[in-house]
C-alpha cells in the first residue's frame, strides 16, 4: 500500500510539472497569429469574396434557364352558351413555362469580366500576404517587447540582490563604528528606489505579455508566458547591401507594389468592360409554354327527334311568296374539360428566336461611364507611382534605421562595459571603507542604467534588423533570430 501511495504521488508530480505553463516562442506566437488573428481572417474573408466572383464571372458563360408556373381560380359572373343567361362558375386554371437564354455577344464584357475577376483574386491574396507580414512584424515587435522588460527586471532584480547584500555587511560595519550611520540610510535609500523600479518593472512586463496575448487572441492572460531565450544578433550581412539592391528587392517581393500594380490592371480591365457597352448585344431564346383549364366545353349534335327545321328566309319579289329554307336542327351539350396531362399535350407551344441590341442613345451614360472609368486608370498609376515613391522612402529609411540603432548598440556596449568596471572599481572601495555610500550609489545607479540602455538598444537593433529583411523579402515565418 506504501509503494502505491508513492507511486501516486510520484506520478502527480510528474504531471504537475508536465501541466507547467506553456512558453510561447517566437516562432509559435507568428504562426500562431497568422492562424487566428482577426485582421488576418477578414483578409481571407475578403479572398474567398474575390473568388466567388470568379465563379460568377465564369459562370456567366453558361445558358440562362428559367421556370415559371401559376395557378389561379376565378370566380365570377359568365353567360351559359346553352341558354345564354348569365350564372356565376368558378373556373381553375393553371399555366407553365420554360424559358432557356444564351448571350452569344455582348460586346466581350463576360470575358473581361472574367479577367478582372482572375485578376482581383490574385490582389486579394497580395493584401492577404501583406496583412500576414505586417501583423508578424506586429508580434515580432511585441514579444521582443516582452523580452526587453524581462531583462530590465531580470538586471533590477540581481542589482538589488546586491544591495541587499550591502546593508547586511554596512549595517554590521556600522554596529562595529567603521561607518557612519549615514552610510546605512544611504544604502536602504537606495534599495527603496531599486524595490520602486522592480514593481515598474514587473508591471511593465504583465502590460507587455497582456498586449502580446491579445494579439495573438489568446483570453488567458493569467497563463500566458512567453521562452525567455537569449536571442542574439544573428546576421549583419543585410547591413552591407547596397541601397539599391534592396528597393530592388522590395519592389519584386513587397505587396504594396503588386497592389498598386493590381489596381491598375483592374482599372484597365474596367475601361474594356465600359467600352463593351457601346457595341451591340446578341443572345438566343428558347420558350415552351402550356396551360390548363377546368370550364367545360361545348359541342353540337342534330337533334334526333327533330333533325330538319323549316325557317322562311325569303319573299319573292312580285308573287310575294315566302321562300322556305331547311336547316339542321342542332342540340349544344355541354362537354367536361379534358384530363390535364391532354391539355397540357393539347395548350402546349414553342417560341425561340434571335434578339439584338443595338446602343444608339442613352444618355451619355456609357461614354461617361468609359470617361469616369479612363480617370480612375490615371489615379491608379499615380498611386502606382506613390507606392514605388513610398516603399524606397521606407527601405532608405530602414536601412537609416538599422545603422543608427546598430551604432546606438555599439555605443551602448562601450558605455556598459565602462560602467561596469567603473563600479566594480567603486565596489571595491566601498567594501574597503574608502568611498563613501552615496559615490557608490550613484556608481551603482549609472552602472544598472548602462545594463538597461544595452538591453534596449540591443532588442531595437534586432528588431530594426527584421524590418530590413522582410523588405529584402523574406518570409515573415522564416524569420532568424
Amino acid at each position: 500500500m506504501k509503494k502505491l501511495l508513492l507511486l501516486g504521488v510520484f506520478t502527480f508530480t510528474v504531471f504537475s510539472a508536465t501541466a507547467q505553463v506553456k512558453k510561447w516562442t517566437l516562432q509559435e506566437c507568428v504562426v500562431y497569429a497568422l492562424e487566428n488573428n482577426i485582421s488576418v481572417k477578414q483578409s481571407e474573408l475578403d479572398l474567398k469574396s474575390t473568388e466567388l466572383d470568379e465563379w460568377t464571372a465564369k459562370a456567366a458563360f453558361l445558358p440562362s434557364l428559367n421556370l415559371s408556373g401559376s395557378v389561379s381560380e376565378s370566380t365570377g359572373l359568365s353567360f351559359n352558351p346553352v341558354s345564354n343567361s348569365p350564372q356565376t362558375a368558378t373556373t381553375l386554371s393553371a399555366n407553365g413555362s420554360i424559358n432557356i437564354g444564351y448571350n452569344l455577344f455582348d460586346g466581350l464584357r463576360n470575358v473581361r469580366q472574367v479577367q478582372r475577376a482572375e485578376i482581383s483574386k490574385l490582389a486579394g491574396q497580395y493584401r492577404l500576404d501583406k496583412m500576414k507580414d505586417d501583423i508578424a512584424l506586429f508580434v515580432a515587435n511585441a514579444y521582443l517587447q516582452v523580452l526587453l522588460n524581462k531583462a530590465n527586471l531580470e538586471v533590477t532584480l540581481t542589482q538589488n540582490e546586491v544591495t541587499a547584500t550591502q546593508i547586511e555587511r554596512t549595517q554590521q560595519l556600522v554596529d562595529a563604528g567603521s561607518l557612519p550611520r549615514g552610510d546605512l540610510l544611504e544604502i536602504r535609500a537606495t534599495n527603496a528606489s531599486e524595490l520602486q523600479r522592480i514593481a515598474v518593472a514587473e508591471n511593465a512586463v504583465q502590460i507587455s505579455l497582456i498586449s502580446l496575448a491579445q494579439l495573438l487572441l489568446i483570453k488567458d492572460y493569467q497563463n500566458f508566458d512567453i521562452a525567455t531565450d537569449d536571442y542574439q544578433i544573428v546576421s549583419e550581412e543585410i547591413i552591407e547591401t547596397p541601397a539599391s539592391q534592396l528597393i530592388d528587392s522590395a519592389r519584386e517581393n513587397r505587396q504594396e507594389i503588386k497592389i498598386a500594380e493590381a489596381n491598375v490592371t483592374l482599372a484597365e480591365k474596367d475601361i474594356e468592360i465600359a467600352k463593351g457597352a457601346l457595341l451591340p448585344s446578341v443572345s438566343a431564346f428558347f420558350g415552351y409554354s402550356t396551360r390548363y383549364a377546368n370550364n367545360p366545353s361545348f359541342t353540337s349534335t342534330i337533334d334526333p327527334d327533330n333533325p330538319i327545321s323549316s325557317q322562311v328566309i325569303g319573299v319573292v319579289e312580285g308573287t310575294g311568296q315566302n321562300v322556305i329554307g331547311e336547316f339542321p336542327n342542332t342540340i349544344t351539350n355541354a362537354v367536361s374539360a379534358d384530363p390535364f396531362f391532354d391539355q397540357l399535350y393539347l395548350n402546349d407551344g414553342i417560341s425561340y428566336g434571335l434578339s439584338v441590341n443595338v446602343p444608339i442613345f442613352n444618355g451619355f451614360q456609357a461614354k461617361a461611364n468609359v470617361k469616369r472609368n479612363q480617370i480612375n486608370l490615371e489615379r491608379s498609376k499615380f498611386q502606382l507611382e506613390q507606392a514605388a515613391l513610398d516603399l524606397e522612402s521606407s527601405v532608405y529609411q530602414a536601412l537609416v534605421d538599422v545603422k543608427g540603432s546598430k551604432k546606438a548598440y555599439e555605443a551602448a556596449t562601450t558605455a556598459f562595459e565602462s560602467q561596469e568596471l567603473a563600479y566594480q572599481y567603486a565596489k571595491d572601495r566601498y567594501d574597503v571603507g574608502l568611498t563613501n555610500a552615496f559615490d557608490f550609489s550613484q556608481s551603482k545607479l549609472r552602472y544598472d542604467n548602462a545594463n538597461i540602455e544595452i538591453n534596449r538598444t540591443r532588442y531595437d537593433y534586432i528588431f530594426k534588423l527584421k524590418v530590413l529583411e522582410l523588405y529584402f523579402g523574406v518570409d515573415p515565418t522564416q524569420l532568424k533570430f
